[in-house]
């Protein structure tokens, strides 16, 4: 009610302050007085234009009176020591912040003021918020707090009976110390005798007053333009009247504070957490979430359980590729390429129209010796592993994640969200709320939604096609670059120049159009992440979790193409759309289509994923690391003085990098994006997992150490879950097992090997007398007739003495009355792999479906100790109201029996 009565004053005092570009700005509030909640901000608090000298300790997190805490800083250049001819704008911005100030003031945050020491123009506000306006506001934000201690929450762990094996693993408790749990409640003012209060300084910790103060500063108004409010902190810093402003670390990572009260959680956590000898020590959750908040804990929660199960995968896929790898040389179909008597013998068609030549089957040699390594039976038994192991690790997280929310208190979090506060500036419009038949506030009609829902699918579906468009880019470069290639490149026929035996146009064109195709995929991220965030911003949802969902399915649709589309082309298009010599398929009718090497194009593919993850991961540790470090000391460089020991700690802090609202999520969506490629294209590259688990082990102590050292703290978050982030890891995994079936039916050489083996090489079809691989490649190569060449795909080179060429394909030879027709292995290969699709996607998903119906997302146990603690706070809760109630009556009975008491007495004449 009061904060209504304050917007209603300032909403009648601003009609008569327009300033001279028109805009209604609030000025000269400071200089009033103010009642706010309780203990307020007086004029001498928030210094202004007197500063006074720091005077205190530099870890010190207080006020100059060594008492109040700072829960929060903004940090503003003073526009009268800035050196700049843009005076009225820098008045303007003066009186917007002296106004944004003032109604901090009025809502009972108290201001503090201190000069930079080694940059004078530089000014720290310090912001406390009081007993009263943390419990004013903790109601309104429904924040749980403690009841009584709780001795139910007991943290067991499935290896229990191993701990003399796993306590070299675990954080020690006698320096992190486990947490004390307690029965929590939503706070409410006229029960404040309920809660747990045994100190008020400590009842709410360091991260939920950073909240509250945060949430207060996400509302307060500073301006009205056309009877529209301009309000917020974000805003205020995005528009440089302030530069900063951010919670406070508790100490420095590196020691100790000087403060025997402060826990020193920074350092502990960098000691325990973020430093290298730390990496094969488990993550201390709890204090992670207790310092960064849940949004934070649990992503690194989910982060170290991903990489967990990664381990297992990692096994399974090394061991994999060594099959293949120690069975290469039993590979028969790679002998016969190499066979100077067999590959040395044929002579393949040219692949390209007049510059390429006549080539030699045995320079692909070296290539199909790799392929066995790859294209092996191993690799069917990884791509049903994994199909598999994905369905463990999701429904295994789901158990976790519960096991969280009831450890961390974050059950019934989604009652509890509010309304961004961009989303309540813009509801102007009031409708009628179907269930409670009470007016309440939308920003736009059910038309209206309509409306922008259109645009925003119609802009995302602007930018997938220019995503598509940049991949026909490369694909044109493919189909170029290989004629090139073929120019260019030696041409000895039987392969034996030491370059063409390992650098053929193939290989060649592979390898450029991925590295061409990675800096492409590298550029357009930059792009459409400001893409994304403006059509978000545009939709505007309602809450943060909304906000962020919203973006995330944008983020991810964005990402899927951009960096997948390559490896769909390679996996499910490329080569198989070719026809044959004599009539091949033109792209956009000019391009020839690219065809695969007579072992496939798995192993372009797997060439693909590994510019790509590797890539990646160097890309992303450099942005990660090297340009934090970097920033930083240049900015360690400038500020370098006598005084820099002794700077105070928001000072120290403000020279740190700021996170970003979203930097979290581009954290998600990095390790989602390599979740994608770990399954969806595993087929191929069973080592994928490997260098995913290596690259996470890493990841968590580099976003460790730049959470701790580089990165300012950010403002504690609650969070249930994982958000969006899990119905995609969900699609994934569907979309994985139809993948690596077709990657392995219509990719690799499998299912063509098994039935030539079975079918094609025993009679009526084949010539041996018993089942075997010999004569395979004779068996999958086509014969063209030299002279049938015409047009434009007639080689300008001699043809020799050869009357008839090879190609990859299944069809009839010349002189058959079907020439060039597909034959009957074609037909048989074609059945087969579509009844391996078939067979292999209902097989694994009877497993995923069996698997998910017999794991419950909740675990019995952790279902019974969230009803239980329910149970017995709702208990602790009445029972206190009973003893409430009881004492009322008892005061009343007693008022009353001495009331009668006072009627009955005789009167005394």
């Amino acid at each position: 009610m009061q904060m209504m009565t304050r917007d209603v004053l300032l909403e009648r005092e601003l009609e008569d302050d327009d300033d001279e570009d028109g805009d209604i700005v609030l000025e000269n509030l400071e200089q009033r007085s103010v009642s706010g909640f309780g203990t307020l901000g007086s004029q001498q608090d928030f210094q202004t234009p007197e500063f006074e000298e720091f005077n205190g300790k530099p870890d010190s997190l207080f006020f100059n009176d060594g008492q109040r805490r700072i829960d929060f800083v903004l940090v503003y250049e003073d526009e009268r020591r800035k050196e700049t001819n843009k005076k009225g704008s820098n008045e303007k911005q003066r009186r917007k912040r002296q106004a944004y100030e003032s109604n901090l003031m009025c809502d009972g945050l108290q201001l503090e003021a201190t000069r930079s020491l080694l940059d004078d123009k530089l000014v720290f506000v310090k912001v406390h918020a009081p007993w009263e306006v943390l419990c004013t506001y903790a109601e309104i934000m429904h924040i749980k707090l403690p009841l009584k201690p709780n001795d139910l929450k007991t943290r067991s762990s499935a290896f229990d009976n191993f701990n003399w094996f796993t306590k070299v693993l675990q954080v020690d408790e006698s320096i992190i110390k486990p947490e004390q749990e307690f029965f929590t409640a939503p706070f409410e003012k006229n029960r404040m005798n309920d809660f747990y209060i045994q100190d008020r300084d400590t009842f709410f910790n360091p991260a939920t007053r950073s909240r509250i103060v945060y949430f207060i500063l996400s509302r307060v108004n500073y301006q009205v333009v056309n009877n529209v409010k301009k309000f917020g902190i974000n805003r205020l810093v995005s528009s440089g009247i302030y530069k900063a402003a951010f919670p406070l670390h508790d100490c420095n990572f590196s020691r100790q504070s000087e403060d025997l009260s402060c826990p020193n959680e920074r350092y502990l956590l960098y000691r325990e957490w973020a430093h290298p000898r730390s990496i094969y020590k488990k993550q201390p959750l709890d204090l992670i979430r207790k310092y960064y908040g849940e949004k934070i804990g649990i992503y690194f929660a989910w982060l170290g359980y991903y990489t967990q199960m990664l381990l297992l995968a990692a096994v399974v896929g090394v061991a994999c590729f060594l099959y293949g790898y120690f069975n290469q040389n039993n590979c028969t179909w790679s002998k016969e390429v190499c066979d100077p008597n067999i590959g040395g013998k044929i002579i393949m068609c040219p692949q390209c129209d007049k510059l390429c030549s006549f080539w030699n089957l045995s320079i692909t040699c070296e290539s199909s010796k790799k392929l066995c390594i790859f294209d092996s039976f191993g690799t069917l038994v990884f791509a049903v592993f994994m199909g598999v192991w994905v369905t463990l690790f999701l429904e295994f997280w789901k158990r976790r994640q519960a096991e969280l929310e009831y450890e961390w208190d974050t059950v019934e979090l989604q009652q509890e969200e509010q309304a961004r506060p961009e989303y309540e500036a813009q509801c102007t419009h009031v409708v009628i709320n179907e269930i409670t038949q009470e007016e309440e506030r939308v920003p736009f009609t059910t038309w209206g939604k309509c409306i922008r829902i259109t645009l925003c699918a119609s802009a995302v579906f602007f930018w997938i096609l220019l995503i598509i468009a940049s991949v026909i880019g490369i694909i044109v470069y493919r189909l170029s670059v290989f004629i090139v290639f073929s120019a260019k490149l030696p041409k000895n026929l039987n392969g034996t120049d030491p370059i063409q035996k390992y650098l053929t146009p193939q290989t060649a064109t592979s390898i450029t159009a991925s590295l061409i195709s990675f800096i492409i995929i590298m550029i357009l991220n930059t792009i459409y992440e400001k893409v994304a965030i403006v059509i978000t911003n545009f939709e505007l949802p309602r809450t943060q979790t909304d906000y962020e969902n919203s973006l995330t399915m944008k983020m991810f649709l964005f990402q899927f193409v951009n960096y997948y589309s390559s490896c769909f082309y390679i996996a499910f298009f490329k080569g198989k759309f070719v026809g044959y010599p004599g009539d091949p398929v033109y792209w956009l009718g000019k391009y020839r289509n690219e065809e695969c090497d007579p072992g496939g194009c798995l192993l372009e593919l797997t060439t693909q994923l590994t510019i790509i993850m590797g890539g990646k991961a160097i890309w992303n540790n450099i942005q990660e690391v090297l340009l934090p470090w970097i920033m930083n000391l240049i900015g360690r460089c400038r500020t370098v003085s006598g005084a820099e020991m002794r700077t105070p700690r928001w000072e120290q802090d403000y020279h740190l990098q700021p996170m970003g609202k979203l930097g979290l999520f581009y954290e998600y969506l990095e390790m989602i994006i390599q979740f994608g490629f770990v399954t969806l294209f595993v087929a191929s590259f069973p080592l994928a997992p490997l260098l995913a688990l290596v690259n996470n082990i890493l990841e968590i102590r580099v976003d460790a150490w730049k959470l701790t050292t580089q990165y300012r703290r950010m403002v504690p978050e609650k969070a249930q879950d994982i958000g969006a982030w899990q119905p995609i890891m969900q699609g994934i995994a569907i979309l994985a097992v139809v993948t690596n079936a077709m990657i392995i039916a219509f990719t690799s050489d499998m299912i063509p090997r098994l039935v030539y083996y079975w079918s094609f090489s025993v009679p009526p079809y084949g010539d041996h007398p018993h089942y075997t691989m010999e004569g395979y490649i004779n068996n999958t190569l086509s014969y063209y007739r030299v002279a049938d060449f015409r047009g434009r795909e007639n080689p300008y080179t001699g043809l020799g003495n050869y009357t008839t060429c090879r190609y990859r394909d299944f069809r009839n030879p010349p002189g058959h009355p079907q020439e060039y027709k597909h034959n009957i292995y074609y037909w048989h290969v074609i059945a087969a792999k579509l009844a391996f699709i078939i067979v292999m996607e209902h097989v694994i998903y009877s497993v995923k479906f069996i698997i998910s119906y017999t794991i419950p997302d909740v675990s019995k146990s952790t279902k019974s100790k969230i009803k239980r603690e329910k149970y017995l706070t709702q208990k602790l809760l009445r029972e206190n109201h009973l003893k409430d109630v009881t004492k009322n009556i008892g005061v009343i009975v007693e008022k009353m029996v001495e009331v009668v008491d006072n009627n009955l007495r005789p009167k005394v004449d």
